[in-house]
């Protein structure tokens, strides 16, 4: 199969990716500021942003094995891109318990369709490195996850809130109707409708590398509580910009990520595991710049976990069962994401900022260590199928 096609398929992938983040990043770089006027907490925040992250992995963990099984991996990627449709209805939320909600349908929505559209992914473009291919596909998915921000800026400061929301079902129709093109050039490739019949057993290396990424994430603020933050300090449409600014860099750092991984290997993830401790250390201390700079840096750190992480994981397994490899290894991503997001919510609360250093600090440690111990099992050839 020629590289040209592959690369179209890719750039196929791409473009669903991107018009989906226009729709659905474009209503998270807001959606604090948002459930902060209709009236929740720092905790509440901080918990819907851990519990969505959770639910949207493990989500991916029932639709990852889901897929394996039935090899239907066509109809878990439209299914979940369907149900972006919520994010259009949240302008019509009344309370903040219905906004949460709607919220965490769409992380849903996400967990379905991730792993089965990985696991196409992976399988059409083994042939170019997985590090490359995950790279170009995260770069084209951030520039979506730009305008979409860009966009809602726009429209809140005009308009407000509501005709925000409103507008992002345009790019939402867009969405639904380039992914069935890509249904119908990318399932004709081989590889393009894997099929189904169970996973293989996955090997230890992959374990041990999955709980390095749950300390990391263990020890993440989610940026979901550094733009709460930043909202107290600036105005709604001056967070979803500085989530843009988080969006832009992670889209520079992932195909570079990418190439990196495809010659280096595991030993390019320490880069982002070590720099996870810079955005908590700043969203702990506060302060408009220390929060601008966190948010930023959670947006390279992003753009690796977008690109290298999912690479390594295709690595890693055999591409039978990989949907399930996928979903496993997002639903302990989700973890740690759910227990951050409660953590230092709560810490925020209470003003436990040494605690929260501390905590920080002890979850990184952890998770480094572990990667070492990953990146030195031997047999792995990072940019090609097992």
């Amino acid at each position: 199969m020629g590289l040209g096609r592959v690369y179209r398929a890719i750039v196929f992938f791409g473009v669903v990716s991107l018009l989906g983040d226009m729709v659905y990043e474009g209503a998270r770089g807001v959606v604090p500021s948002y459930l902060r006027f209709l009236g929740a907490s720092a905790l509440i925040v901080g918990l819907a942003g851990g519990v969505g992250e959770f639910l949207g992995y493990g989500f991916r963990l029932v639709g990852g094995y889901l897929a394996d099984a039935t090899g239907m991996y066509w109809a878990f990627i439209f299914l979940g891109y369907g149900l972006l449709v919520v994010v259009p209805l949240l302008g019509a939320a009344w309370s903040w318990p219905v906004a949460v909600g709607l919220v965490l349908a769409e992380r849903m929505a996400k967990g379905l369709r991730s792993p089965a559209r990985d696991t196409v992914l992976s399988a059409v473009s083994s042939s170019v490195g997985y590090g490359k291919a995950f790279g170009l596909h995260e770069l084209l998915d951030q520039v979506g996850a730009v305008a979409g921000p860009g966009l809602v800026a726009v429209v809140v400061a005009a308009s407000g809130f509501k005709a925000a929301f409103a507008v992002l079902a345009v790019p939402y129709a867009a969405l639904m109707l380039v992914l069935y093109a890509a249904y119908r050039y990318v399932g004709t490739m081989p590889g393009g409708r894997p099929g189904g019949g169970g996973g293989a057993r996955l090997p230890r290396v992959f374990w041990l590398y999955s709980s390095a990424v749950l300390f990391n994430t263990l020890g993440l603020m989610h940026v979901s509580l550094l733009l709460y933050r930043f909202s107290r300090y600036a105005a709604a449409w001056a967070a979803s910009t500085a989530y843009l600014a988080a969006m832009g860099v992670d889209a520079a750092a992932a195909p570079l990520a990418g190439l990196a991984y495809d010659r280096i290997g595991l030993p390019v993830l320490f880069i982002p595991f070590a720099l996870s401790v810079a955005p908590s250390l700043l969203g702990l201390m506060g302060g408009e710049a220390y929060l601008a700079a966190g948010i930023v840096l959670f947006g390279v750190i992003l753009g690796l976990q977008e690109s290298v992480y999912r690479a390594a994981v295709a690595s890693m397994t055999p591409r039978r069962g990989r949907g399930a490899a996928y979903g496993v290894f997002y639903t302990v991503y989700g973890v740690g994401f759910a227990v951050s997001g409660a953590v230092y919510g709560y810490l925020l609360d209470v003003g436990a900022v040494g605690v929260g250093a501390a905590y920080t600090l002890a979850a990184q440690i952890v998770a480094l260590i572990l990667l070492a111990a990953a990146a030195r099992i031997t047999g792995i050839s990072p940019g090609a199928a097992p």
